[in-house]
C-alpha cells in the first residue's frame, strides 16, 4: 500500500496571519482544530498496535496528536517507547540486527488508520476550520 496524500489546505498561513493581526490568541483555535482532526486518526490507530508485555509498557499510549497552527500531526514514540517505529514500520533491531520486521513504507497502524478514515478527517478538519472563522466573526460560505 503506498503512502495515502497528505491533506494541503491552502490559504491556512495567510489565515493564520490574519487572524492573529484581528486577536493574538485566535490562531490557538487553528491548533485546536487541527488536533480535532488528528483525534479521528489516533482513535483508529491505537487499538490496532500490539499490547506490550510489560505493565506499562505499551506503545499504544504514545499516539497522541500534536498539531501546529499550520498542520496537523500525530506524534508517536519517543524516549519511553523507542521501539514504536520498528513495531509500525518495521526494520532489523537488536543484537546484530537479529531481530527482523518486514519493512513497509506505509506503516502498519497510524498511515493505515489515515488512509482508512481520510474523508473524516478532511470533513472534520473542514468543519473546524469554519468554526475558527466563524468565531472570528468572518462569514462562511
Amino acid at each position: 500500500m503506498p503512502v495515502p496524500e497528505a491533506i494541503r489546505v491552502e490559504g491556512l498561513r495567510q489565515f493564520s496571519r490574519n487572524l492573529r493581526r484581528m486577536d493574538k490568541n485566535l490562531p490557538k483555535a487553528l491548533r485546536l482544530a487541527g488536533n480535532a482532526a488528528a483525534d479521528i486518526v489516533v482513535a483508529e490507530a491505537k487499538p490496532r498496535v500490539p499490547t506490550g508485555p510489560g505493565i506499562g509498557g505499551h506503545a499504544k499510549s504514545s499516539i497522541k496528536a500534536a498539531s501546529t497552527r499550520t498542520q496537523a500531526r500525530i506524534s508517536a514514540g519517543g524516549k519511553k517507547y523507542p521501539y514504536y517505529p520498528w513495531l509500525d514500520f518495521g526494520g532489523a533491531v537488536g543484537r546484530n540486527r537479529s531481530v527482523r520486521r518486514p519493512f513497509l513504507k506505509s506503516g502498519r497502524y497510524i498511515w493505515k488508520a489515515y488512509d482508512d478514515r481520510q474523508g473524516d478527517v478532511a470533513r472534520t478538519l473542514s468543519n473546524e476550520l469554519d468554526r475558527v472563522a466563524r468565531s472570528a466573526g468572518i462569514e462562511v460560505s
